[in-house]
């Protein structure tokens, strides 16, 4: 291929812009301004399969799901949509093929991380993809460890159905007489298995919690994955869909692992964990059901957004009346540093109902980390050890 090919495919790839910069930073969700971003991929004729869509973190962007958002196509393998958005926003996206068994792969041929973008002037975007994930790219070895199991297909009323998955610890089959703690893990599709996770990139708490309890580091659990649904921003926040999945986790979920399972069923015994809004819905769990859950596990959390101020509730509501360990955790780059108000904001309310911070609340900040499974994944032994570690004796 000519230099000058490579050169200017190297140029569309990484994302040139038009008009506006690409920048990651604050957001200002009070501006009434709206935006035109436009979106255009090119893609060679011999690698577009399909119709593409783009996939984000905003209602527009069909917060994830990887076959709402499509693009038109236009001449000479062009596709293109064109959005608004309030000035401010910060948005973060990737392109599929309608799943995510088949997103939009990288210039090395990669997962790449999600594409990020601080809506400012308007702005078209171009990218350039060669090449798209499927299943004849992707290493068919199991990459689940451990002992897996699953339940599909849950119903409760109002809500749409959904599966879950439950991980074993070492010894579960041979150790017929020993009971353990559980942890109740929301967006349980990424928690465990690359093949079903939204990016194909899996927090791998499984190959962690099992190399931890293997070194006796860590007490034995049981992790049980919730599978989200497209319903997931409405589910995992205040309000009737909220209320409705705490129902669920309480009343139908935790019944079942404490039925068919040998677990301690008890609080102390008994917590929940997820990123971003996943880390607001565990914590709500932890807050308002304490009876039920004791240790939630808050990683890069998000407390306030699209009206929704959960410090503000702490602030106004009463201390659980049992004693709660809460992590929280947060990287320093894009949306993550946008986040860091609010982790501040919820440790001083926190502390101002009475919490120690050396016994019950956990801070973490990791640098230079995104807001992304992979990160999530790198740190997530640090709950796990705070809450279950294994004592030194």
């Amino acid at each position: 291929m000519p230099s000058a090919v490579k050169c200017l495919i190297l140029l569309i790839v990484q994302s040139v812009i038009i008009s506006g910069a690409l920048i990651a930073g604050d957001s200002s969700l009070d501006s009434l301004a709206q935006i035109r971003i436009t979106f255009r991929v090119s893609t060679p004729s011999n690698a577009n399969t399909g119709i593409i869509y783009i996939s984000g973190n905003d209602s527009l962007l069909g917060y994830w799901a990887p076959d709402q958002v499509p693009l038109q196509k236009l001449p000479n393998s062009f596709w293109e949509i064109s959005l608004r958005f309030s000035r401010g926003r910060h948005i973060e996206y990737k392109f599929t093929h309608g799943s995510w068994k088949t997103e939009a792969l990288g210039p090395n041929g990669g997962i790449p991380d999600n594409h990020i973008l601080k809506v400012d002037s308007d702005t078209v975007i171009y990218h350039h993809i060669l090449a798209w994930k499927n299943m004849t790219m992707v290493n068919q070895t199991v990459s689940v460890a451990g002992d897996v199991r699953y339940h599909r297909n849950l119903i409760y009323p109002g809500l749409r159905p959904r599966d879950l998955i439950v991980w074993l610890p070492p010894g579960y089959e041979t150790d017929k007489d020993r009971r353990y703690p559980v942890l109740y893990m929301h967006d349980g599709q990424n928690i465990i298995d690359s093949e079903t996770a939204a990016f194909g990139q899996e927090w791998q708490v499984d190959e962690t919690a099992d190399s931890l309890i293997s070194s006796g580091l860590m007490e034995p659990i049981i992790v049980v994955g919730i599978y989200n649904t497209s319903d997931r921003s409405k589910e995992y926040a205040p309000g009737d869909f909220g209320t409705r999945y705490m129902r669920f986790v309480t009343d139908s979920v935790k019944k079942l692992i404490d039925q068919n399972y040998r677990t301690l069923p008890g609080p102390e015994y008994t917590g929940t964990g997820g990123s971003s809004q996943g880390g607001l819905i565990a914590f709500m769990l932890v807050w308002e059901y304490p009876a039920i859950f004791s240790k939630a596990a808050c990683i890069s959390p998000a407390f306030r957004f699209k009206g929704v101020d959960y410090i503000a509730t702490v602030k106004n509501t009463g201390r659980p009346e049992k004693d709660l360990q809460i992590y929280l955790d947060l990287g320093t780059v894009g949306l993550d540093s946008i986040l860091t108000p609010q982790l501040n904001g919820i440790i001083n309310a926190l502390r101002d109902k009475g919490f120690r911070s050396e016994k019950q609340i956990f801070m973490y900040i990791d640098r230079n980390a995104e807001h992304s499974e992979k990160f999530w994944a790198r740190r997530f032994w640090r709950p796990l050890m705070i809450f279950w570690g294994a004592d030194d004796e």
